[in-house]
């Protein structure tokens, strides 16, 4: 507390500089439902559809302002950052018993944080490195992966408690490049640029273009060789519409997902239904919750 040279005025400086955002203490983390993504899944950069198994978590401030949303999934069974950070995990001279063994261990001990979203009224207050520390707490899986190329730029994942595996390369850079720019002069980062060059282009040359890329994006793309995906062969890359392929092309050449894991202390535990959102800030990430000052 400082006085001024004014006897009127009164200065007072609190010891913590860092700001606080009051309504915090209002919001809680509970179970949600897909209508809550329904309502914020614009925002989020994967907005087109959901993933597989998804279970879904939410915050609110007070009794219904949808804040944010977490959706976990069901994982891969196969996953090179997941083999970095787990190597026992990671497939080798296997026999049928080893293969079948660890695809239940996955499936029972892991499960992959899919979407993660905040009302852009609420970013950058804090809120969403506690909604994902509180709802993979909730979610009571031992372990929580995430893959994301956001996690380059935003530490978020990170403050949740994420460990993450050294970050990969895309494989397919040089060899995409060389494809793209053999098509368009647009920058092949371009999604605009790219699709206005092929709506220019002659009919002809533009179902040679397609063809060409919806080759070269099936032979490369893991993605549509497994999951649900695996029994459609190239049907479902023939249907997308040119503005999607250039996007799943951009992503296949550019995209480098970092790989991160939670360790869930919390894991076979009872815990609340509810939990409020600073509940995050009584431990460390890592440390069990907790329940007494909750």
């Amino acid at each position: 507390m400082i006085l001024h040279d004014n006897p009127d005025i009164l200065i007072e400086r609190p010891e913590s500089r860092s700001g606080a955002f009051s309504l915090l203490r209002e919001m809680r983390v509970e179970k949600g439902c897909a209508d809550d993504w329904e309502q914020l899944h614009e925002l989020h950069y994967k907005a087109e559809g959901k993933p597989i198994g998804p279970h879904y978590w939410r915050c609110v401030l007070g009794e219904d302002q949808l804040v944010g949303v977490v959706i976990f999934s069901v994982p891969k069974l196969l996953l090179a950052g997941r083999h970095q950070l787990f190597p026992k995990l990671k497939p080798g001279q296997d026999t049928t018993v080893t293969n079948k063994y660890r695809a239940a261990y996955i499936n029972k001990n892991f499960v992959v944080n899919s979407r993660t979203v905040v009302d852009t009224l609420f970013r950058a207050s804090g809120v969403s490195y506690r909604m994902l520390n509180l709802a993979a707490r909730l979610e009571g899986t031992r372990y929580v992966e995430i893959q994301s190329s956001m996690s380059r730029f935003n530490p978020f994942a990170m403050r949740a408690g994420f460990k993450f595996a050294k970050p990969q390369e895309p494989k397919l850079y040089e060899k995409g490049l060389a494809f793209m720019q053999r098509y368009f002069t647009s920058h092949p980062a371009d999604h605009e640029g790219i699709v206005n060059e092929l709506e220019a282009m002659k009919p002809a040359v533009r179902s040679r273009t397609l063809a060409a890329m919806r080759e070269f994006y099936y032979r490369h793309s893991a993605m549509e060789k497994t999951g649900s995906n695996l029994n459609a062969g190239t049907s479902r890359v023939e249907a997308m519409p040119p503005a999607t392929l250039v996007r799943h092309m951009q992503q296949l050449l550019f995209a480098s997902p970092m790989y991160g894991v939670y360790v869930n202390p919390d894991a076979g535990r009872q815990l609340p239904a509810s939990l409020p959102l600073l509940a995050f800030d009584n431990q460390k990430p890592s440390e069990p919750l907790r329940l007494d000052l909750v």
